[in-house]
């Protein structure tokens, strides 16, 4: 019972350090999906701020962004490599009996360059239906699940705000973004069809986010100050005066959050590995006893030719015996809860060998390292003093 006592802190040690790793680790991987779902090295140009009696309303209030400013950024900046100009809106969508509300995207088809969207069925439109202004769509997963079920939806008709579209392709799953919002509850359509027969456009042009694709990470910062740059320029901004737009990295914002997400799994097993400590100090109080309790033991095995190691060896492999076996036990544990927790979270945990193979050697250091003081203490026993002990 006592060596279940003192093996317990190390068992919730190593329990609780390959949990916390193994829920950190989770969180760190689901946002790096979240990342590679959206697109590697992309920047986003918002429409300026609308001011009204002194008030300025937020980024993205007052147009000022045209397709034009899309083309020169191609055109003109070395160190971007597509640029996909958005004019979106939501509008509820009809297919025979059944309708869906969803997010309606105009853009150009480099869009599925930049969001790195595959095809899964039919295929994409081209720069001749932007031109032509066509009433052609693609659909996302959620809108093909909730309009057509099990139905090929290529080549269907669906009504936008009661105008006629032609289904040509499926996009591939993309899941949730950061924020949680699900990329696949769109539909992408040409963007001149967007302006002209959906939402309109206060003036001819007129876009209302422009995704921009850096050639690598390297040259976001460089496509960032080129973007700038150019747009300052075209819009016809003095040096003194505020940018009439916002170039925004979301590259960086998410590689940031993942940077925190695992300082944060850090922080949990550094928390967590504390109780490591406790569990190792309780060994070596129970061997502490336990060299006291067996002193007349010791003094029979030195009166008849132990040596000063053999003392020290048998506490030692006593004390590493305790904590690999709370290790293994911790182990087991710790796998445990973590499976138990993403199975009644929905949080995504992933186990890893690194955090098993340190937790199970910090506590095969803990035994040998706490164990080693009982150990020196009862080599040094005086025999005579030994076998007289009560």
């Amino acid at each position: 019972m006592r060596s279940a006592l003192t093996m317990l802190g190390i068992i919730i040690g190593v329990g609780a350090v390959i949990a916390m790793v193994a829920v950190g680790t989770g969180a760190s991987r689901k946002i790096a999906e979240q990342i590679s779902s959206m697109g590697s090295n992309l920047l986003i140009v918002l429409p300026g701020a609308t001011t009204s009696g002194g008030v300025r309303m937020g980024a993205g209030t007052q147009p000022t962004l045209t397709m034009a400013d899309a083309e020169a950024i191609q055109k003109e900046c070395p160190a971007v490599s597509d640029v996909a100009p958005t004019h979106n809106g939501t509008a509820q969508i009809v297919y025979s009996h059944l309708n869906w509300s969803t997010g309606i995207i105009g853009t150009t088809p480099s869009m599925l360059i930049v969001r790195e969207w595959e095809i899964i069925a039919g295929r994409s439109f081209t720069s001749q239906d932007v031109k032509s202004a066509t009433k052609v769509a693609l659909l996302g997963q959620t809108v093909v699940d909730n309009l057509f079920s099990e139905q090929n939806p290529v080549g269907q008709t669906i009504r936008i705000k009661n105008v006629p579209f032609t289904v040509v392709g499926v996009l591939g799953r993309k899941g949730q973004d950061a924020m949680g919002h699900d990329q696949d509850d769109t539909i992408i359509i040409p963007l001149t069809t967007a302006q002209k027969k959906l939402f309109g456009a206060q003036f001819p042009g007129m876009v209302r986010i422009i995704t921009v694709k850096a050639k690598s990470a390297e040259d976001l910062a460089a496509a960032e100050t080129q973007i700038n740059e150019l747009l300052r320029q075209r819009h016809h901004i003095g040096p003194k005066q505020d940018n009439d737009f916002t170039v925004r990295n979301l590259t960086q914002i998410m590689q940031a959050r993942e940077e925190s997400t695992k300082v944060m799994t850090m922080l949990l097993g550094a928390i967590a590995s504390v109780s490591l400590l406790v569990g190792g100090i309780g060994i070596m109080n129970i061997m502490l006893v336990s060299v006291t309790e067996r002193t007349r033991e010791i003094g029979i095995r030195m009166a008849i030719g132990a040596k000063t190691w053999d003392i020290r060896l048998q506490f030692l492999i006593e004390a590493l015996t305790l904590s690999m076996i709370g290790g293994i036990s911790g182990t087991i544990a710790g796998v445990a809860t973590a499976v138990i927790l993403s199975n009644l979270s929905g949080w995504p945990t992933v186990v890893s060998l690194a955090s098993i193979f340190l937790a199970f050697g910090f506590s095969g250091f803990i035994g040998i390292f706490f164990g080693f003081y009982p150990a020196y203490k009862a080599s040094l026993l005086n025999p005579i003093d030994a076998l007289r002990y009560e």
